[in-house]
């Protein structure tokens, strides 16, 4: 790794599995002081640990984001103290995926998954984005994803909480760009880490695509590194679609 995020402060919600995790060890391997947070310290510590072993800097900070300010308010203060005084980058990736049609979605998840995946999100933003902007500025990343833009038959729900996010990435990016802290979104397709000699049932999906197959954790990763980045600087309030060309290409049936 080349150093692209040397002496930045970065705390990656969701960070104990998958996208999350993925993206704080790119962060880390760049030179960043990561926190990474989730609900279960095990998973936390053993990524904290994974990163450490490889030289680089980060701590866990456990995080259950309800949806309260509250909630969001004590992740920020805690971050910012492990961190030393400061975020300089916030990814927004904390959230929860129910697949239910919406005649079988309850209230209650409805409540659940816009308290997750949307009021947590805008309320640690409202704590930490005008932070940044006092300190001199610093890179917020929401992930969003590709089914809040292509219709599919299923999680219609989970579908809106992330078009909720990515029409707050250009909000934001209105509001606090000028102050010097830059919004964008990351739009992930299909990805997941594929187990040889498992058919996942996301190929099915990515099939006729250009990149005909699913995304791994590293592509988001890679593109969170470039996002947070000084080479990223011109950049504002995009959605970055790392989807393997599925969103943007006709799919064709084979």
């Amino acid at each position: 790794m080349s150093g692209r995020l040397q002496g930045k402060r970065a705390l990656v919600t969701g960070s104990t599995s998958n996208l999350g995790r993925a993206i704080a060890e790119a962060f880390a391997a760049e030179g960043a002081h990561v926190v990474v947070s989730g609900r279960s310290e095990a998973r936390g510590v053993e990524v904290v640990d994974g990163i450490r072993s490889r030289g680089g800097r980060a701590d866990f900070v456990r995080a259950d984001l309800d949806g309260t300010a509250q909630a969001c308010r004590a992740l920020a203060v805690e971050a910012t103290s492990a961190l030393g005084g400061g975020i300089d980058i916030l990814v927004n990736n904390a959230g929860i995926f129910p697949g239910d049609s919406t005649p079988d979605t309850d209230e209650k998840t409805f409540d659940q998954v816009y308290a997750v995946n949307v009021k947590s999100p805008f309320f640690l933003t409202a704590v930490i984005a005008p932070a940044m902007a006092e300190a001199g500025g610093g890179a917020i990343i929401n992930l969003g994803s590709w089914v809040s833009r292509l219709g599919i038959p299923v999680a219609a729900l989970y579908a809106s909480s992330k078009g909720a996010l990515e029409t707050l990435t250009r909000a934001w990016s209105a509001e606090f760009g000028p102050r010097g802290v830059r919004v964008n979104a990351i739009s992930p397709g299909v990805v997941n880490e594929v187990v040889p000699g498992e058919v996942h049932p996301g190929q099915l999906m990515m099939k006729g695509t250009p990149a005909d197959g699913m995304g791994r954790p590293d592509a988001i990763a890679h593109a969170a590194v470039y996002l947070a980045g000084d080479e990223a600087d011109f950049v504002h309030g995009i959605v970055l679609d790392v989807d393997g060309g599925r969103t943007t290409v006709a799919v064709i049936a084979q």
